[in-house]
């Protein structure tokens, strides 16, 4: 990740942040931009930049002759399914304590399903890491992540996947996940997931199921998650084209 996407993260996570709790919390608009780039200490054009995807994902809603409007009823939405959130950020960010109960990595080979969803042979080697995040110590998120083994480089360790997929991706595959497709069904919890959650089996889960692609559309991993209903209200904002 280069030093200018980094910082423009950091500076829209502030400007979030002064929306929400900090010295915009109380008004209805922005500044006018060459005040707030000011304020900010960045340029207009990276300002505009972090606007613009602020805008995309409802936050903000640009109108000419009215200025930059605060849209307060997405900033007050907990989880939304339409924007990649990790999921420590996205327990801390429903008010629980995150944690990671247990990572699991193991080689295998592709199966029909994976071959197809990466795009790679049936049978192909892949990584398939497995992790449990907990919301203040019990069980609420399983992921199982699949990796294109051909993709890694380079002396990695278990430790190394404790961190969410996408450091790993970067640092050992070369590669970003840009955007993804993903599935969203309602099941209930198998013998497994049962086991895995400390719950009945039979218990309603949020199931979700995404392939992750670069920029260039090719796919980088693929993912099966499971969520408990009790520690998230998943919302999805949606627009009119």
């Amino acid at each position: 990740m280069s030093t200018q996407t980094s910082s423009s993260k950091s500076i829209r996570a502030e400007l979030l942040g002064a929306m929400r709790t900090g010295p915009y919390a109380s008004g209805d608009r922005l500044p006018r931009e060459s005040v707030l780039a000011e304020r900010m200490n960045i340029s207009r054009t990276q300002l505009r930049d972090i606007l613009a995807s602020l805008e995309r994902e409802g936050f903000i809603t640009r109108r000419h002759g009215v200025g930059t409007i605060i849209n307060r009823h997405i900033l007050e939405v907990d989880t939304r399914m339409d924007i990649e959130v990790e999921f420590l950020d996205m327990i801390r960010q429903n008010g629980f304590k995150p944690d990671v109960a247990f990572v699991r990595v193991a080689d295998g080979v592709a199966d029909q399903e994976i071959a197809k969803q990466l795009g790679i042979l049936e049978g192909a080697p892949v990584i398939r890491i497995s992790r449990l995040c907990t919301a203040d110590g019990k069980p609420a998120i399983y992921c199982e992540d699949v990796i294109d083994k051909t993709l890694a480089k380079g002396n990695y360790t278990i430790n190394d996947f404790r961190l969410p997929v996408f450091h790993f991706l970067q640092q050992y595959c070369g590669v970003s996940a840009y955007m993804d497709l993903a599935n969203i069904s309602p099941v209930v919890a198998n013998d497994n997931l049962a086991e895995i959650f400390a719950i009945p089996v039979g218990t309603p889960l949020l199931n979700v199921k995404e392939v992750d692609f670069d920029i260039d559309g090719h796919p980088v991993f693929c993912s099966n998650e499971y969520f408990v209903n009790d520690f998230f209200a998943h919302s999805i904002m949606r627009k009119k084209l």
